[in-house]
Parts: C-alpha cells; structure tokens; sequence
C-alpha cells in the first residue's frame, strides 16, 4: 500500500464513530432506511447503511431522490453557459427569455436566490402533484411572483431554478434534463443519477409523527419545477459529484468556476447559522467546520451532502422519510468526525521547480503605511499577500503574462498588483488597488500618496 492510500483509509474507530453516528440517526430519526458516504482525497474511504427491513441494507448504488440537491446541479449547466460566453451572471433573464415574467431579476440572483421571488408556487402543494398542473411559466409564477425588491435580500425561491432551467433550454434547444445528461452527468460518470427513478431505487415513506406506522408518499414528476428538485441519485455517485464540486473538471466547469460557486453570493438571513449561499450552494458552519452543498428534501425522501475544502473531507447522506431525520445534519456530522479524528495530512513541501523565474524581488516585508505586510512565493507560482503577525487582508495572486499579478481572493479579488520599477529596473514599490506598498514605512522618496514629512520619523520633544 502506498502512502496516498495510506493517508486515505479510515482507521477501524473512525469508521466505527461513523457507523454508529448513522445508526443513532436512523434509530432516533424512525427512518425506513438511511445510507450514507464518505469521501476524502477524492475516492470514496467509507460507506454505511442500517434500514428497518431484516437482512437487508441498501448500498451506494440505490437510488434515493434528493431534493434540492438538484438546484446545484443546474446551477453547474448555468455556470456552463456563462463560461462560454452566452450569458453574464448580470444579465437581467428578460435578455435570454423574454417573456418570462420575472422582470429584471438578474441570472446571479437566481442562482443566489436574491431575485426576490416567492419561495413556493401558487395552488397546491407542488411537491405532491403533477407537474401538468403547471405547464407554462405563469403557472409557476403566479400574478404576484416577486416578495422582495430584487437584489435585497436573500430569500429561498423554487421558482427561480424553474426560471433557471428553463433559461438552459432557451439558449441549448434542448430539455433540461438532456442537457444535464450530455453535459454533466456523463462527463462525471454519473450513471446512477436521472430524472425518473432506475432500479435499484428506494420508495419513500411518511412516517406518522406520533405512532411507529408509515404510508408511502406519491412520486410525481415535477414537470418545469424539474430543476428545482426532480433528480434521483446514489450516495456514490454524489460523492463523485462533491468531488468535483470541490476540485472541477474541465470537461464541465474549470477550478475557479466552481471555487466561484462555493464563494459567498447572499448574506445570511439574521439569526441564522449560514454563511449565506453561493452560486446554487449552500455554506454553513458546522462546529469548527466551513461547508458547502445543499441540502434536499420532497415527500417520501430528505437528502445532505456537504464538502470541506480545508479538510478535503465530504459526506452525502440520504433517506427515505418525509421527515424526523435530519440528512443534511447527519451529513455535515459525518464530515465532522473524519476531520477531528484523522486531520488532513498536509503535502510535502517542495520548493519552487523553476529556479531562474522565481521574482525574489518581490518576496519579504513591505508596507503600506506603518503596516508591516509581506509577499511570499508559494510553490505554484503565486504570490500570497498579508499581514505580519495580525489579523488583516490576505490574498492569493496570480501572475500574468505582463508582468502583473492578479488578485484571486479576499479584498483584493480581481484587483491587479504591479511591481512600479526604477530606471535601473529595480523595484520601486508595489502599487496595488491605488495602494502604494514600500520597503520601509512611509519610505522617503517613494511614491506615498499625500507625501511624506521631510523631516522623517522623531520623538517627542
């Protein structure tokens, strides 16, 4: 066994923790069956189940339906089209779909649900009826679609992820779920994911909140709320999905496209424990933890996965029962115990491979002002900016081919870092955002916007 795979397996009472955190879930939760995952490193180390029926358990292959875990999944078809060029996150939707109903509502507050739009469609429960009962927008919509001002606040809307798909099939000519199929899901290998239940699959079930029966739940098709919640999926093959949430791919979405939808797009509402929502995720603190997925429930079945950057850790937990286990808690639980009990081994550290580009001029302290700050040179080749010994800005840069360095993160994303040199070509100072970065503070001859006191630093007297 090499040290990666080392690294990667569980130890037998991690696994057991785990084992036992879903059992008391299922036990407690009065679930028919619940089924659980765990990835780290990118490859499933973990997998449990415990279910109501003797003798038997489902595996990571069963498919259970979850939810709006399906808004992520559109979210990544929206974020296609945008890295294409065929939309802009700030386009209003009445550019792409005229005739919508949604007046200028932009394409990024739907996707961070801050249009301002309804949380539920009018008439009945759409949860529990055929999507024939809502066969145009207006439908969805209803006369009055908007709650908030667009752009106000964050306000959880399944109506606006029917807009979303339907904006997919504007601009592909295509269904939604053919779409998905061709561009996200057979990339990703996910063959196990689908619009309509495939056998294996489990049936859902409401459990009587006052009594140990159950009946079973109806398993409509949502028709046009299809992006909101409609997909069917495994513990494995959405461990593979988090995955690459986490990582990317590049025949789907790019690194930072994902990182993009993992960053914070909406506050969050007061008094919650969020950390707001993404583009079409989740983020929540958990304990000590930072996480981003979603969470997914419809009649019969409730759902989490979750993923932890820092800890390269995610989980995916799903059930069969309308309500009394919390799948998006148990989920987060399950990241949770994995990251306390075995921490991330860090990489070896390496140096940088290209000797004769390493900017060594640009490395050690600087300041701006009286703040001590300083750059290093990260092994990839980016620049990191912060601080000295306090709390302050951080950034990553990145380097471009003139020479300038572009801000990844932070206060300073996107913001562009430049090294001003002398006639000599040594370097002068960094100019940065309109801030002026020197080598000593209020470094006399330097550039320092308002000057600096000719008579220099003294005391009192």
């Amino acid at each position: 066994m090499d040290e990666l795979s080392e690294d990667l397996e569980l130890l037998p009472s991690t696994r057991r923790a785990l084992r036992h955190r879903i059992a008391v879930a299922q036990s407690e939760g009065r679930a028919p069956s619940v089924v659980a995952a765990v990835a780290r490193g990118g490859q499933v180390v973990w997998e449990g189940s415990r279910t109501s029926v003797e003798g038997h358990g489902p595996d990571g292959n069963v498919q259970y339906r979850i939810g709006s875990i399906t808004k992520t999944f559109t979210a990544v078809l929206v974020m296609r089209l945008r890295d294409e060029g065929l939309l802009a996150l700030a386009d209003p939707l009445e550019k792409h779909l005229p005739g919508a109903g949604a007046g200028e509502v932009t394409i990024a507050q739907l996707l961070s649900h801050t249009g301002g739009l309804a949380a539920e469609t009018p008439g009945p429960w759409w949860e529990r009826t055929p999507g024939e009962l809502r066969p145009e927008l207006a439908d969805v919509l209803g006369e009055e679609p908007f709650k908030h001002t667009p752009g106000t606040r964050h306000h959880y809307s399944n109506p606006g992820y029917t807009l979303l798909g339907s904006l997919v099939e504007a601009l592909r000519g295509k269904p939604w779920e053919e779409v998905l199929r061709a561009e996200v899901l057979e990339p990703l290998g996910l063959d196990r994911t689908s619009v309509l239940p495939q056998a294996p699959n489990a049936g859902g079930w409401a459990v009587h909140p006052w009594a140990d029966v159950m009946m079973p739940e109806p398993l409509e098709d949502l028709g046009l709320m299809a992006p909101a919640g409609q997909l069917w999926s495994t513990t494995r093959d959405l461990a593979r999905f988090a995955d690459f949430l986490l990582r990317g791919d590049e025949r789907v979405l790019n690194v930072e496209s994902v990182r993009e939808m993992r960053t914070p797009a909406a506050p969050p509402e007061p008094g919650s424990a969020d950390l707001g929502y993404g583009l079409g995720m989740q983020l929540v603190a958990h304990g000590a933890y930072r996480l981003a997925g979603h969470s997914g429930s419809l009649p019969g079945f409730v759902a989490g996965l979750w993923l932890s950057e820092a800890d390269d850790v995610a989980a995916v937990a799903l059930a069969n029962c309308t309500s009394g286990l919390a799948a998006a808690a148990l989920a987060a639980d399950l990241v949770g115990i994995v990251a306390e009990a075995e921490p991330r081994i860090p990489k070896p550290w390496r140096p940088f491979a290209e000797s004769d580009q390493v900017p060594l001029e640009l490395c050690g302290p600087w300041y701006w002002g009286t703040s001590a700050q300083v750059v290093r040179l990260k092994a990839d080749g980016s620049l990191e900016l912060g601080p000295v010994g306090a709390m302050g800005r951080s950034a990553r840069f990145r380097a471009e081919p003139d020479g300038s360095w572009t801000g990844l993160n932070g206060y300073y994303a996107g913001e562009t870092l430049r090294a001003v040199r002398r006639e000599d070509g040594s370097v002068s100072h960094l100019d940065l955002a309109s801030f002026v970065f020197t080598r000593e503070p209020y470094e006399a001859g330097a550039p320092v916007p308002g000057g600096v006191d000719p008579q220099g630093w003294r005391g009192i007297g």
